[in-house]
């Protein structure tokens, strides 16, 4: 069995090494999976940005001082069970390490929904620990789920979130590192009301202005460099690049005009740096687990859920007009495409998925 390890002091590097942790016999109540298929995408690399802020090192743990094992999103099957309510040949899908093997130790809550119990996750948010029982469908909808179904998510919540706020009183909301698939997937859902009291403003690099103007949720489309371009009105600031320089141009350029700021994810991972005497609001991270956690207790279970799939698929119903979907076969092909993504060289168009 082999996994990825990544170098948390430089999240750039990425190697495949054996998992000798694999072969230990299951203890009762484990269950031990064999993953199939997993996405890779620039969230993964905020995963790495963020490990030890957010905790996410801590979900597969690698037992190596200063390497880490990154989650990634995708399908795997129960290919041996020591656990009464999850029988060998379940198929799952949920938060899964960039490896060909994880043991959970499944609490089964729902009908086909699967809670890892394992003590080193105990305390970690529960939409990462929740696994759910996947029927067989065809290999482009599974790769299509695990791409855009979590960060689709993320992209509802942020929605969700901005219209719980009342859009923070903004008459424009401008998305940072628009030509990300979380990036995109906000500026889509912020399109969709018939009357809506705000502007769409999308932030992105001179090589995916087309990109980011072609896909028409947009009502206008800056470069990084034309920030003075922005109406100074009041607006809201939701930054998925996490570009310093670039945060500090363009609160200096709104000042009081920005009603709110929101840190989300950290595409430009490299020219990250914490905010320091910015004029305008202090930046605020948005944890999308939390708004799931506020939801859930004003509505009660299941229903921000039955929101997000439904939002999820709304989008992802016409992927075929903005999405290619590149797979590779086998986990060696991982740390040069892990390389690719943390140089930014894979296109806004491209969704990669290792089948392993």
């Amino acid at each position: 069995m082999q996994r990825i390890l990544v170098d948390q002091n430089d999240i750039a590097t990425a190697v495949l090494a054996e998992d000798t942790a694999a072969a230990a016999p299951l203890a009762d109540g484990e269950v031990r999976l064999s993953i199939q298929s997993v996405a890779l995408t620039v969230n993964n690399l905020t995963y790495a940005a963020t490990g030890f802020v957010l905790d996410y090192w801590k979900f597969f743990p690698s037992g190596i001082e200063g390497q880490g094992i990154v989650p990634v999103w995708g399908t795997a099957t129960v290919v041996e069970s020591r656990a009464a309510d999850l029988p060998e040949g379940t198929r799952l899908y949920g938060y899964l390490p960039l490896a060909q093997e994880l043991v959970i130790r499944p609490t089964q809550t729902a009908p086909g929904i699967y809670v890892d119990r394992s003590a080193h996750r105990d305390g970690l948010a529960l939409v990462y620990n929740t696994y759910v029982a996947v029927k067989a469908s065809s290999e482009h909808d599974e790769h299509l789920h695990s791409l855009l179904q979590p960060l689709l998510a993320t992209s509802y919540l942020l929605y969700d979130w901005l219209a719980d706020n009342d859009w923070f009183g903004a008459a424009q909301i401008i998305i940072g590192s628009a030509s990300s698939k979380t990036g995109l997937g906000l500026c889509k859902f912020l399109a969709e009301p018939q009357a809506r009291p705000y502007r769409i403003v999308g932030l992105t690099g001179a090589a995916n202005r087309d990109f980011v103007a072609g896909l028409g949720a947009c009502d206008q489309v800056l470069g990084y460099d034309e920030i003075d371009q922005l109406a100074q009105v009041p607006s809201v600031y939701v930054d998925m690049a996490g570009n310093a320089a670039v945060k500090a141009r363009l609160h200096g350029h709104l000042a009081d005009h920005l009603r709110h700021s929101a840190a989300v994810g950290t595409s430009h991972w490299d020219k990250f740096a914490p905010p320091q005497d910015l004029p305008g609001p202090k930046p605020k991270f948005f944890f999308a687990p939390a708004q799931i956690a506020k939801r859930r207790d004003e509505w009660g279970p299941g229903v921000i859920e039955g929101q997000i799939t439904a939002a999820w698929k709304r989008i992802a119903a016409d992927a075929e007009n903005w999405l290619d979907v590149v797979a590779h076969d086998g986990l060696d092909h991982a740390p040069a495409l892990w390389a690719d993504l943390a140089a930014g060289r894979i296109s806004p168009r491209e969704g990669h998925i290792l089948r392993l």
